[in-house]
């Protein structure tokens, strides 16, 4: 399938650990459908106009409150989905693909507390690693997770 035939959407993630194992998430409240709420890596979409490290920094001080340096890409993970284009004029389903890219980062300043006004993030928490089989939370948690031990 040609590039232009599927519609793709490029996001950056981040996977911060503190020195007590604890990981930093963000509450996606599940935006239109708040049955599909869940806990999730800070990160998301990147813009047009920025670099893929640049949005991921945005995306975590938007969702979380700090600042945050970049250490080392981690992986990076894609999926493939139909979804409904809303954004067309009559509802259209593509072929969707989406492209992440997982960091390793740290903490350099700021406060918990999310910034986003009106979005999908509640919240943001610092989870215990080992608490994560109790809690709801997204596939790309433990795809972070497992590069960061392997790369550890």
């Amino acid at each position: 399938m040609h590039f232009s035939d599927y519609d793709t959407r490029l996001a950056g993630y981040a996977v911060i650990v503190n020195q007590d194992r604890e990981i930093l998430l963000s509450w996606f409240n599940g935006g239109n459908e708040p049955a599909h709420a869940l806990w999730t890596l800070p990160g998301g979409g990147i813009e047009f106009h920025e670099s893929i490290e640049a949005g991921t920094i945005r995306e975590i001080k938007e969702e979380t409150g700090f600042d945050a340096e970049l250490v080392r890409p981690l992986t990076t993970h894609t999926f493939t989905e139909n979804r409904s284009n809303s954004a067309r004029r009559r509802s259209v389903s593509r072929p969707f693909k989406g492209v992440r890219v997982v960091y390793e980062a740290h903490i350099t300043g700021g406060m918990l507390g999310t910034l986003e006004v009106d979005g999908t993030t509640d919240r943001a928490e610092w989870l215990a690693i080992d608490s994560l089989a109790d809690v709801r939370h997204a596939r790309i948690i433990d795809i972070g997770l497992d590069a960061w031990r392997a790369a550890v």
